[in-house]
């Protein structure tokens, strides 16, 4: 991988029937945010809510750039929708480091990114890959691509497991 920005990859894992969006950003900050904001970018041309999946997109790429971060290597961002469900993977390069989600003292200000993972999504969890990656990933419900208001204002429709 390298530092460089790649444009959005048409030829994902997913066939070319399924809706995704895969993008190779930087392990820095301003990457995480560029994840957060294609991300919404994509979502909306979906025609899919955009609010749950920002949230989660958010904390999955701050965790990639802050604990998954080597010098020198890249993280991929992958959206995709598989019948009523959105997949959001995020792939980084420390697979020796599965995260684990933390409960802090209340007086501390982090640490708390995987509980509004776990709390927002249906499903999320952790595929170790060939070395030395690892993918955290989410499944959040939504309505097929297409049928979900789109626009400003609309309403946010994933669902939200019991």
């Amino acid at each position: 991988m390298n530092q460089e920005i790649a444009a959005p990859e048409t030829s994902a894992r997913p066939t070319a029937q399924v809706p995704h969006f895969t993008v190779l950003l930087s392990s820095t900050r301003r990457g995480a945010r560029l994840a957060r904001l294609l991300a919404e970018a994509q979502l909306r041309r979906w025609g899919l809510p955009t609010e749950t999946a920002r949230h989660v997109v958010a904390e999955l790429a701050a965790n990639a750039v802050t604990h998954g971060r080597v010098p020198g290597r890249d993280f991929r961002l992958t959206l995709y929708v598989i019948g009523g469900t959105l997949r959001i993977e995020v792939t980084d390069t420390r697979g020796d480091r599965c995260p684990a989600p933390q409960h802090p003292a209340e007086d501390v200000e982090s640490g708390r990114g995987l509980l509004l993972v776990e709390a927002l999504a249906d499903r999320w969890g952790v595929s170790e890959e060939r070395s030395p990656r690892k993918t955290v990933w989410a499944e959040l419900r939504c309505s097929a691509p297409g049928s979900a208001p789109a626009g400003p204002g609309a309403a946010d429709s994933f669902s939200q497991g019991t």
